[in-house]
Parts: C-alpha cells; sequence; structure tokens
C-alpha cells in the first residue's frame, strides 16, 4: 500500500479515536457521580440489541476481559440499572436484563447531553452528521465483522 494511502487511513482512524475521547468525556461529564462511561456504554447497548445476554457475551461486544466487565455489571446491578438473572439454558450462566430504572437513567444522561448537542448542531448541521453516518456505519460493521479473524 502506497504510504499517502496509508497516511490517509491512519488519519482517519486518529480522527474516529479523538472524536471518540471527546465525545466519551463530554457524556461522561453529564452522568452522575460514580458512574462512567463503561457503565453508561452497558446500559446503551442493552437498549440497542436487546437485553437478556450473558455477561460473557456483553464483554466480548466490548472486548474487555469478563473481570473487567463483571464490575460494571456489578455497579449497574447495586444500583438497580440492571437485573441478573438465570440462564434457563445454562444453570450455571446468568442473563442481563435492563431495568426501568436503567432505560431512565439511560434516557436522564441523553437528556442531560442534549445542550452540547445543541452547541455541536449549531457548528455542524444535521444535513452533514446525515451524510457521515452511512459511511461511519459501513466502517463500523466491517470492523466488528472483521475482528475476529
Amino acid at each position: 500500500m502506497p504510504e499517502s494511502v496509508m497516511s490517509e487511513y491512519f488519519r482517519l482512524f486518529n480522527e474516529i479515536g479523538i472524536i471518540g475521547q471527546l465525545s466519551r468525556n463530554l457524556l461522561e461529564a453529564r452522568l452522575p457521580p460514580g458512574f462512567v462511561m463503561a457503565q453508561f456504554s452497558v446500559l446503551n447497548h442493552l437498549v440497542r440489541v436487546g437485553d437478556g445476554r450473558t455477561p460473557l457475551a456483553i464483554a466480548q461486544a466490548f472486548q474487555v476481559p469478563k473481570n473487567s466487565m463483571t464490575h460494571s455489571l456489578t455497579v449497574l446491578e447495586g444500583a438497580g440499572l440492571i437485573e441478573m438473572r438465570k440462564n434457563p439454558q445454562d444453570g450455571r450462566s446468568k442473563l442481563v436484563y435492563i431495568t426501568a430504572a436503567g432505560r431512565k437513567f439511560r434516557q436522564d444522561a441523553i437528556d442531560a447531553f442534549a445542550p452540547d448537542v445543541a452547541r455541536i448542531a449549531a457548528a455542524f448541521p444535521p444535513e452533514q452528521v446525515a451524510r457521515l453516518l452511512p459511511d461511519l456505519e459501513m466502517l463500523r460493521k466491517f470492523l466488528d465483522a472483521d475482528r475476529d479473524r
């Protein structure tokens, strides 16, 4: 691959990384004290893909060790934001379900983020976001499918 092409891909991933870092910090600042982005992300994941997943499946989705995910799940369960239930197919494992309080927590965090989004939208119009989203979604889907190679 020519160096100029490699440089463009590196720039792409560098920009995505910086945007990810800045957006995580912005949203995390809107979470209640004691909560971090990792815990919000679990709630968001359960809403996005559906609950009833094993802790291992969630850890794999986030590409983190199971013990790291166990810590996040313990915090969320202690706060009443998720519920762990026995897996009817496998008595050794549990399934994770988001509670009504967890859904409200997630929505409250999104609502708290709204003034930040309004400032961003004033500088970065919705039409521009709409143009970017399909390509970013395609890249995410490729990377998600390719990660197990």
